[in-house]
This record gives structure tokens, sequence and C-alpha cells, in this order.
């Protein structure tokens, strides 16, 4: 019977002041959004199991939370927003004839380790760019990141840029099996110099390739790591990739917000649906990433309309984290005005109160403990 006082592992209850500071944030991330022309949309809490299978691309089927409906089709709390907002593209909008750019706001469910008090339902503010190829698109979003940022109240924070392409053009020259791919990716993901250095050792990989992965665990840092990427390699589709962020770089100098990204090679996500550049926001405070993003542009077709795709999704609970450790109010709370009355005086209470309610005044009405 205890229980039911009790939140069950990895999710909790937010009130009161901390409710009120996550709300704001919200706001003014939101506000963001629609500066950019970015539309809203909501999708369903709960999707069949086929939007985040494993063709997708999304996490784990093992991290999902899945369940029945009436008819036997297996349903899914949704673990990630992407897919979801890619399948009600792909069934709205006709993202071949015009770019179509999407912002949600809700709720992630993620049935991980609660290990270090991970959660396992999170808040997830994001956008989507939808039939837009160009590096344009992904200095855009990147630009938004910045102003995210920014309008929580953070002023010191890095963006970490990767290219999934330049790791995966490797990976097809290399011709490495399955699992052996999946062992290099966990090995340049945990920065593991010298465990990538064994690895191309037992695979007998040749020189150029091998010397290329032992490098990328250690290539992040400013522009000069592109010329570094670039002189590594002649493989075509991994030098379109260098040439791409050297491009996305510039135009982010006609924003001016070039002075927070860096770029990190060895960067590679546990979302298998990203096909050229990604990114992570971070600053100090919190060890996890605030934002998370990258290019998607073979998810659409899996919904049946092929189309470029670019977005990102901001980890509202790291994001307050770090505001909290760094002792970042967003905006001064208006105290709230408390009106006690009795009977008697109830007509004039009210009138009060609303009053200056209507004046933009946050008023609670309180009758006399008295009188209750």
């Amino acid at each position: 019977m205890e229980r039911i006082f009790h939140t069950p592992e990895g999710v909790r209850d937010i009130y009161n002041g901390e409710c009120s500071q996550k709300r704001k944030v919200q706001e003014r991330i939101h506000r963001v959004f629609h500066q950019y022309g970015y539309e809203d949309i909501e999708t369903p809490t709960f999707e069949y199991f086929e939007v985040f299978s494993r063709e997708v691309g999304t996490i784990p089927s093992r991290e999902l939370y899945k369940f029945f409906d009436r008819e036997g089709n297996t349903l899914v709390l949704r673990p990630d927003f992407t897919p979801s907002v890619s399948r009600a593209c792909a069934t709205y909008f006709s993202p071949d004839q015009e770019p179509v750019s999407l912002c949600y706001t809700g709720n992630t469910f993620i049935n991980n380790s609660s290990y270090r008090g991970r959660l396992k339902e999170t808040t997830q503010m994001g956008v989507e760019r939808i039939g837009d190829e160009s590096a344009d698109a992904d200095a855009e979003l990147l630009a938004m990141t910045v102003e995210c940022l920014l309008a929580a109240g953070l002023t010191e924070f890095q963006i970490s840029v990767g290219q999934v392409d330049y790791f995966k053009s490797l990976l097809k020259e290399a011709e490495l099996n399955a699992e052996a791919e999946e062992r290099l990716r966990s090995l340049i993901s945990q920065k593991n110099a010298f465990g990538v250095e064994e690895f191309v050792e037992e695979q007998k990989l040749k020189e150029s390739i091998a010397k290329a992965f032992v490098e990328i665990p250690q290539m992040f840092g400013s522009t000069e790591v592109l010329e570094k990427a670039r002189k590594l390699t002649n493989n075509a589709r991994a030098l379109e990739a260098v040439a791409r962020l050297r491009e996305i770089y510039e135009i982010l100098k006609i924003y001016g917000y070039e002075k927070y990204v860096s770029f990190d090679f060895g960067m590679l996500s546990k979302y298998q649906y990203y096909t050229g550049i990604i990114f992570q926001a971070y600053t100090y405070g919190t060890g996890e990433p605030m934002i998370k993003g990258g290019r998607y542009n073979g998810l659409m077709k899996h919904f049946g309309k092929p189309a470029a795709s670019i977005g990102f999704a901001i980890e509202v609970d790291n994001l307050l984290l770090a505001l909290s450790s760094q002792k970042i109010i967003s905006e001064k709370e208006e105290k709230r005005s408390v009106i006690q009355y009795g009977p008697a005086d109830r007509t004039e209470a009210i009138a009060k109160a609303q009053k200056l309610r209507a004046e933009g005044h946050s008023v609670a009405l309180r009758l006399k403990k008295e009188a209750r």
C-alpha cells in the first residue's frame, strides 16, 4: 500500500518553483522556434511498434515500453520524436514540393537502466526540417541551437559537430562484418584510441584506412581538424563530408555563431538513421548533452516519402539541471499576491482580485480559516 505514495523508478514529480521555471524556459525556446518560422505539431504518445522498429534505426527494442491493444497490435510509448514527426509528415505534407518546418514539445519514454539516476520519462523540445538537403539548413539548425541556449539563459556552452558520412565511407571501404563494425563504433565513441589500434591490427586493414580509424577518436577541436580529416583519406565520399562541414562553418560565420562550434569526427550516435552531420551541445554542470541533433536523409523513405531531413531535440531536464548548477535564473519570478477575506467582504475581495488580474498580476483568493 505504501507504493501509492511514491513514483516508480525513473520518473518523478515536478512542482512549485521548478515547474514554473521549466514552463518559462520552454516558452522562451518555443519563441525561438516560431521566430525561425517553424510550425507546431503534436504526435500521439504511443504509436505502432513499426514506427520505432529496428529498420528505422531508433533505440533497441528492449528499451521500448511495449504493450498491446485489443486487436493484438504491438504499441510503443514514443522513445524519440523524430520517427513520429516523420510519419506524420509523410501522411499530411508534401516535402518533395516544399520543405516542411515543424516543432514539438512533449515527453519521451525509454526503459533504460536507472544507473546514475537516469530518468525514463523526459521532456523534449525540438524541430525537424524535412525536404531540404542544403548546407544552409544544417547551418540554420546549428544557429537555432545557439539561440535556444542563449534564450534559456546560458552564456557558456559548446556545440560539437560530427560527420557520420566520414566514418561510414571509411567503414564501407574497410569491408568489415556487422559485428566488427559495431565493435569499432563502440571503441571510437568511447574515444578509446588504444582499443582502436588493437582492433585494426586484428582486422589486418590496409595501412591508409587503419591510420584513419586510429586517428578518428582524437580528431576533435576547431577548424584545423577539418584539414587533418581531409589529409587522412582519398575516399571521395569522406572528402565530400569534410567539404560539407567547411561550408556549414562558413555559413555559421554569417550568423555570427561560429565561436560556439567545434568539430568531433569521433562523435557517433546510437541512432542508426543519422546520415550526415550530427551535433551535441554541452555546458558545465551536467555530464549529458542538452541538445542532440543531426541529418537523417534516409528515414522518410521508411514512411513512403523519401526526403532529406535534419532536426534536433532539446533534453529539457538536462538543460534545467545545467541552469540550476550554474545558478542561472531564467526570469525573475513575480511574487503571487494573496487576498484573504471573510464572508462579509467577499464582494470587495473578488472585485479587487479581478482588477489586479486584469492588470496582469498573479492573485490568489483565500477564504479566512475561521470561515471555511
